[in-house]
């Protein structure tokens, strides 16, 4: 039987006092890596803040650039601090690299939302509170997320769609423009007169208060419809009276014909016998 002698037990202390010793310094290095490369990557975050809000990049891309770069920089920090110590920095550098994959393949839905919010934020085809059509939906943009972009509909309903459908579909940017035109589409019977109806939509164009002058108001004949000649009145207003100029052009449009005694069809069956 092997006995643990006092010479034993003395040598063993001093062995780990030594290597304790030795250590020390490395680890005094290590610390103060740790602190200067912590403060090394707040400095460049702000520089990069600054940066980005000169070219007025949009908050939510501010976030999550600078969220990203300071995830680079300490997994960098971390390795080079393990390189210092001795550790084999492959062997992490592997299992990092594993890990990201590993969350890529579960998130592969996700993450093509995540790069679609990103492209958005980044070319801007909309911006918070203007008005798009996408995707079968139509509202204001209420907030353009990482992975959705939520949009309040006329009957203040919420619509959130995926950006991924967004970005690879179609887009109808209703507030791009500061200038908007109102058509409005009406048929008249075949037996009123077309000169008539013209001149009375081209008043009621000239007389809206919150319609532009220039370019004048237009009206043309755009079929001979099955029970009606369609005619389009056509005029110019700011984007901000689009719908005020539009629904009140209808009302006056209906009160007007009704008085000249312009038929305005609908449709109609007729049974013979």
């Amino acid at each position: 039987m092997n006995h643990f002698s006092t010479a034993d037990f003395e040598v063993l202390i001093k062995g780990w006092t030594t290597a304790l010793f030795n250590f020390v310094p490395t680890l005094l290095g290590t610390i103060a890596l740790y602190y200067a490369g912590k403060y090394a990557i707040g400095f460049l975050l702000k520089i990069l803040k600054k940066l980005m809000e000169r070219r007025e990049v949009d908050l939510a891309l501010q976030n999550f650039l600078l969220q990203v770069v300071r995830w680079i920089l300490y997994i960098a920090l971390f390795l080079t601090i393990v390189q210092v110590i001795g550790l084999p920095a492959t062997q992490f550098i592997a299992i990092i690299t594993s890990g990201f994959v590993a969350i890529g393949l579960a998130l592969q839905g996700s993450l093509s939302n995540f790069a679609s919010g990103i492209m958005i934020l980044i070319f801007k085809p909309f911006r918070v509170s203007d008005t798009i059509e996408a995707n079968g939906q139509k509202g204001v943009v209420k907030n353009i997320g990482l992975f959705a972009t939520t949009l309040n509909k006329p009957n203040n309903e919420e619509a959130i769609i995926p950006n991924t459908q967004l970005f690879s579909n179609s887009i109808v940017n209703y507030s791009r423009e500061e200038k908007r035109r109102v058509y409005v589409l009406v048929g008249i019977g075949y037996s009123s007169s077309i000169q008539k109806a013209r001149e009375i939509l081209l008043e009621i164009a000239r007389q809206e208060p919150l319609a532009l002058k220039d370019p004048e108001p237009l009206v043309y004949v755009e079929a001979l419809a099955d029970s009606s000649v369609n005619l389009s009145l056509r005029y110019w207003c700011m984007n901000a009276d689009y719908f005020t100029c539009y629904f009140r052009t209808l009302e006056i449009i209906k009160n007007r014909f009704d008085a000249a005694g312009i038929e305005i069809p609908f449709p109609q069956v007729q049974v013979h016998q």
